[in-house]
């Protein structure tokens, strides 16, 4: 057993073989964490850290299947822009949420704004099954009320998981966040096929009023989530933050030599006074980081990706003919794919470069959208269902890079003074792309086929590529203090970072 005095305050630190921190002393911060000796086991901070996920990917999945019972339901076969609002609306809400939620994680915590955001997954859910007939404005509300939750979780999660992980491991307990929004996809894509037998009127209502049992769940566990040890740090709150740490790093030595780290971060940020109004990000010192950060969430949407898993039923009607309602397998076997290449990255996250991975399914997913519109012009007759086909092929290259890493690098880029602010600034572009995608593309097929419509996602995976390879340093093993140092070397240009 190892006694540690501490400067910060008149506690004495407790380590014990090396893994075990406790605090004890009379100051307010060192009482306030030993009346919590319990130990939090590291797995269920990761588990239950990145649960938010599971609810993220239900509300935004969960219409794929309900959306052809509720165009039945409401008789809305020929309103596009309805159908396209019905179905944004969660990313409509999710652009302020995003937003919000980083501000807001700053002044009160990751922990306590994530609980914020279960309670409005469950407020929100059972006011969406009880929308009252033919009631378009009123779930168009309410749906925007959840988007607040669900882009909640899209700015919190990847904090909170980047900040409690080690540098090693980062990428692979980051991308723990998208198996779980994957995986909430799929729980959604099951339940509608489940529930695909009831009444109309009723399937839709059940889909999407079960996004509140998850979200009980994810309100339990939380309750018993630590804080992010960052947050303690930069809040002075040092004895609850080498308690916090105790939980998830393997000695003494390493808790101590990150608390230095952290600190020293900290105090050239006080000494600095660093502006971090939103100009004063995208002008100062960490411009080429935020820029890099929020650029790839947003491309993350515009390269068109929920077009795919909000419409892939009325995808396979219009190719094929068949009613929208029996093509609810579909969704299905896309969800499996995404779980599936979920799972993939975490078996590779550590191993390659983000760029690298950025790099090659970008390009993929490029041309996964684009050949469909050239194969029609060469064979005109060619089975329709290769459309299917090859957006399968985007699904499963999309799975395990861009849809993964997007978080990584959100989590792991934006330095600590701003991690908060940004992370909710790249959260709503991200929701920006996403809301305008699930708005515009009924609307634009019915007006262009939709080989067209996806070549256009196509041309703006290439953009992606372009972006990544001029514009995004490599964060790849490196601890989140040495990514923000490369935002001071101003005489480096960023395209050569992580060559």
């Amino acid at each position: 057993m190892i006694l540690i005095y501490t400067d910060n305050s008149a506690s004495l630190q407790v380590i014990d073989d090396g893994n075990h921190l406790s605090s004890q002393g009379n100051t307010q911060e060192g009482m306030s964490m030993t009346q919590e000796q319990r130990r939090v086991p590291s797995g269920f901070i990761y588990f239950f850290g990145a649960f938010g996920g599971i609810l993220f990917g239900y509300d935004i999945g969960v219409m794929t299947g309900a959306l052809p019972f509720l165009e039945t339901d409401w008789h809305l076969q020929h309103s596009a822009a309805t159908l396209g609002w019905i179905t944004s609306a969660v990313m409509f809400g999710a652009i302020f949420g995003g937003a919000l939620a980083g501000q807001l994680a700053d002044r009160i915590g990751r922990r306590t704004s994530i609980l914020i955001a279960a309670l409005i997954f469950v407020v929100g859910s059972v006011l969406s099954a009880l929308a009252p007939y033919d009631g378009a404005g009123y779930l168009i509300g309410v749906r925007i009320f959840l988007g607040l939750a669900v882009g909640a979780a899209s700015a919190l999660v990847p904090a909170y998981m980047s900040e409690m992980a080690p540098a090693r491991l980062r990428g692979r307990l980051s991308g723990i966040n998208q198996t779980m929004i994957v995986s909430g996809m799929l729980i959604s894509y099951i339940a509608d096929f489940v529930l695909k037998g009831l009444p109309e009127a009723f399937a839709w209502r059940f889909m999407l009023g079960l996004a509140a049992v998850p979200a009980l769940v994810l309100f339990a566990g939380v309750l018993r989530l630590p804080e992010s040890p960052r947050f303690l740090v930069k809040n002075d709150r040092m004895a609850d933050a080498r308690t916090v740490l105790s939980y998830i790093r393997p000695s003494a030595e390493a808790i101590e030599a990150e608390i230095a780290q952290i600190q020293d971060t900290a105090q050239q940020e006080r000494q600095a006074h660093q502006d971090t109004s939103l100009i004063g990000m995208f002008g100062g010192k960490y411009r080429y980081l935020v820029v890099a950060g929020v650029g790839v969430a947003a491309f993350q949407q515009f390269q068109g990706a929920n077009a795919i898993f909000y419409y892939i039923p009325l995808i396979v009607n219009k190719a094929t003919g068949h009613a929208a309602t029996s093509a609810l397998l579909w969704p299905v076997i896309q969800g499996v794919i995404l779980v599936l290449g979920s799972l993939f990255f975490l078996l590779i996250a550590d191993k390659f470069n983000r760029r690298s991975l950025l790099t090659v399914g970008g390009t993929v997913m490029a041309l996964s959208f684009i050949l469909p519109a050239i194969l029609k012009i060469l064979v005109p007759q060619a089975n329709p269902m290769l459309i299917v086909v090859f957006l399968s092929i985007y699904v499963a290259l999309y799975s395990f890079t861009w849809a993964p890493l997007t978080w990584v690098i959100v989590g792991e880029i934006f330095p600590l003074v701003i991690r908060g602010r940004a992370s909710g600034l790249a959260s709503s572009f991200n929701w920006i792309g996403s809301f305008l995608v699930g708005l515009l593309f009924p609307i634009m097929t019915a007006s262009m086929s939709q080989e067209a419509v996806f070549a256009i996602f196509g041309v703006i995976c290439f953009l992606g590529v372009f972006f990544v390879r001029a514009f995004v340093p490599e964060t790849r093993g490196h601890t989140l203090e040495e990514i923000e140092q490369i935002s001071g070397k101003k005489s480096v240009p960023v395209v050569e970072v992580g060559r």
